[in-house]
């Protein structure tokens, strides 16, 4: 995955003679990133090589003047008795993961390799990127583009309990990390989500007895107002949202090549232990 991806396992860049086109991932390499049966991982790899050969990429030119389609693959090969897959990108595509280099979010792939779902790996990225203002605003449509949705999960509700919901739970549950938002309204209807998030506050507790510490994780209570200037405790269990660039649109919105890439590979190697 991360060989694909341009990245090393801990999210350090490669340099830029290093992003060969025609990349070797095994069963073995899959199995150990990501945790699971060996024989489970030459089944998934098995069935990647239909998605890259059918994934591509739409560029919108930057006066808006039009767009291109992108294929990401020219080939995608399986070897049953080698267990593993060959991936060669396009030249068209190199340009775009040459810009993973310079606008790749760092953090360590294996965090994200255990993620179930494609939402849930799209909001820690969003947090590795704004992580240092703590808080971001989206409109809900903006959210429907972000996450390539289409027709699907028409009413908010539904939207709302299929992608943040879940991916904030598993996000809150796993790392120490706290999620809040607060749903921005016109009369009845919610028109943005303004995400929160901060890390969890860590103490140091000694048992008198044996002496022995350990770390306690403690989510803090992260308040805010809303516009009746009433405070409100912020729902812990909803929260998504997608950073973007301003100089790349892709799929109808602006999307970083960072996302693209790590959603691909998400999405493409997705799974269940």
């Amino acid at each position: 995955m991360s060989k694909i991806g341009g990245v090393d396992e801990y999210g350090k860049y490669l340099q830029p003679h290093e992003l060969q086109r025609e990349h070797i991932l095994t069963a073995k390499e899959f199995s150990s990133l990501f945790n699971t049966n060996i024989h489970h991982s030459y089944r998934v790899l098995k069935k990647a090589i239909d998605k890259l050969m059918k994934t591509d990429i739409k560029v919108e030119k930057e006066d808006d003047s039009g767009f291109c389609r992108i294929n990401v693959c020219s080939k995608a090969e399986y070897s049953k008795n080698q267990g593993h897959i060959i991936v060669k990108f396009t030249d068209d595509i190199m340009p775009y993961l040459a810009q993973v280099k310079k606008k790749f979010v760092l953090y360590n792939l294996k965090e994200v390799a255990n993620f179930g779902s494609l939402y849930t790996t799209r909001l820690y990225e969003l947090i590795q990127e704004f992580k240092e203002t703590g808080w971001l605003l989206k409109s809900v449509e903006q959210l429907r583009e972000i996450f390539a949705i289409g027709h699907k999960f028409k009413t908010y509700n539904n939207f709302k309990q299929k992608t943040f919901a879940h991916a904030c739970k598993e996000i809150n549950d796993n790392y120490d990390i706290d999620l809040r938002f607060e749903e921005e309204k016109e009369g009845r209807r919610v028109v943005a989500v303004k995400f929160f998030f901060k890390k969890t506050l860590v103490h140091k507790v000694t048992n008198q007895k044996t002496g022995i510490s350990k770390n306690v994780y403690q989510k803090p209570k992260l308040l805010v107002k809303n516009k009746e200037d009433k405070v409100k405790q912020i729902n812990s269990d909803i929260l998504e949202g997608q950073l973007s660039f301003d100089d790349l649109k892709i799929n109808d919105n602006t999307k970083p090549m960072n996302s693209l890439i790590t959603s691909l590979l998400a999405k493409i190697f997705s799974h269940k232990k």
